[in-house]
């Protein structure tokens, strides 16, 4: 059952049979773990060939622009809608009055496929690092097919460590923090105890000009970028198990993007000038060639497991937030109703780690730029572009709405979300923004048969339910 309202959170926290029991610290950890994981590990010699040199550090930044912008959306939508589900409650508060129950729908029937995508990079990532320790796992080609048996069988292990107390959880997520900040220090200790400051800041000539290596690889390495900043808002899917939401959620977005931003980019400058270029552009475990060069093999190998284990605690921290979406669709008779039901002793939403542990397990299988131009033009479409919207739309449908925090210098923050959005969008491949488009439509055609079934917004009349308002009762 949920705490009683403090001041700064929201004016009424619905019940729902979840646990409020994840505190500030352990916010931003489960935020920071989920963001960085594996991803800039595996990444950076991708943004390097992208962007056509050492030009892609500032890549990074302009990334942690667009996830500062929309980071702050998140803030205001978080601290005033702080419930299960994150983006699902957004979208059902905000476009109830004009399309019914059809953006959140959309939204849970997206976010049970983008989600475990995202997470199942991290598995692809690890098992890449599993490489340098584990022969016949990776080879010429990549991934082996033992490593990825080995990569089903991660997820299967963290499947199962999910099943415990949120309490609990909190605790291992704040360890395994612990560990991937140990990995990533590390790694930025050894790259600049023999760096080359000419090396990492000689870039390629013009790159800056009209029609450069910088600009014309801009695009696709945002996506890279974004891809890697993603896991900001992990806590706003725990909303309805975070102490004092309205304080805690907004900054522990903050916090964290500026803490992940500030190693991002340690992390690529010394990268940069510890490493010769085209050995960059080539490495499959670039941190483990890393410290291997600075403090031998033994040393390398020891800081390779930690990134192995950091890369598991973003899957955790990922799977633990995501599985709440369907649980709060499920509730709201949106969803499968076995998505709405909590485990009887733990009070987690079995069905929905079990199903997005399934997906994740999938998606392991497909190669890393595929599953993540996949699964960043699904979110960027049903997501990151609906909720621009949504806080623009709530301030004018609901101002009497309690907003603990209220976005910074609104609406710049916004429309630069929404422009970053869009042109990241833009730049996905082909192929990933037509399956996107597809998904879609058939989550629309899959509602239509849902709503006619139900009777409800356009077969029958809309339901208008103002769940967070003062006064209302979940």
């Amino acid at each position: 059952m949920s705490s009683p309202t403090r001041p700064g959170d929201s004016a009424t926290l619905p019940r729902t049979g979840l646990e409020r029991r994840i505190g500030p610290l352990q916010a931003t950890a489960i935020n920071m773990t989920q963001m960085c994981g594996i991803g800039p590990f595996v990444t950076i010699p991708a943004m390097v060939v992208t962007m056509g040199g050492p030009q892609a550090m500032f890549g990074w930044i302009i990334g942690a622009v667009i996830a500062l912008a929309d980071g702050l959306v998140w803030a205001e939508l978080g601290a005033a809608l702080p419930g299960a589900g994150g983006t699902y409650i957004y979208l059902r508060e905000a476009f109830q009055y004009r399309s019914g129950r059809l953006m959140p729908f959309l939204f849970a029937w997206s976010a049970v496929l983008f989600i475990p995508l995202i997470m199942s990079t991290g598995i692809i990532g690890l098992v890449q690092y599993l490489g340098y320790l584990v022969p016949g796992v990776t080879g010429d080609g990549g991934v082996t097919p033992l490593g990825k048996v080995i990569g089903i069988g991660i997820v299967v292990l963290i499947v199962l460590a999910l099943f415990r107390r949120i309490g609990q959880i909190g605790k291992l997520t704040t360890a395994l923090f612990v560990v991937m900040l140990c990995a990533v220090l590390a790694v930025i200790a050894a790259a600049f105890s023999h760096f080359d400051a000419h090396q990492a800041f000689a870039f390629t000539p013009g790159a800056f000009g009209s029609g450069g290596a910088f600009w014309s690889g801009l695009g696709a390495g945002l996506v890279i970028a974004v891809y890697d900043y993603l896991g900001y808002n992990t806590t706003a899917y725990l909303g309805g198990e975070v102490r004092a939401p309205g304080r805690t959620i907004p900054r522990s977005i903050l916090f964290s993007i500026l803490g992940i931003m500030s190693l991002y980019f340690l992390l690529q400058v010394g990268v940069l000038g510890s490493t010769p270029l085209a050995e960059i552009k080539t490495a499959t475990s670039v941190a483990s060639s890393v410290l291997e060069q600075a403090w031998g093999s033994v040393a390398a190998k020891i800081i390779t497991v930690l990134i192995v284990i950091a890369a598991v605690g973003s899957v955790f921290a990922g799977l633990l937030g995501g599985s709440r979406v369907p649980f709060e669709a499920a509730r709201d008779k949106v969803f499968l109703p076995v998505f709405g039901k909590l485990h009887p002793k733990l009070n987690l939403p079995t069905a929905g780690v079990l199903a997005m542990g399934l997906v994740t397990a999938i998606g392991s299988l497909f190669t890393l730029t595929d599953v993540i131009n996949a699964a960043v033009t699904v979110l960027v479409l049903i997501q990151s572009l609906a909720q621009v919207a949504a806080i623009v739309v709530l301030r004018r449908r609901q101002p009497g709405l309690k907003r603990p925090y209220r976005q910074w210098l609104y609406p710049v923050p916004t429309i630069v979300a929404l422009a970053g959005w869009v042109y990241v969008f833009h730049s996905a491949t082909q192929l990933s923004k037509l399956l996107a488009v597809g998904w879609v439509v058939l989550g629309v055609l899959a509602f239509l048969a849902y709503a006619a079934k139900e009777k409800v917004w356009p077969f029958g009349p809309k339901e208008i339910r103002e769940a967070f308002a003062a006064g209302s009762q979940a």
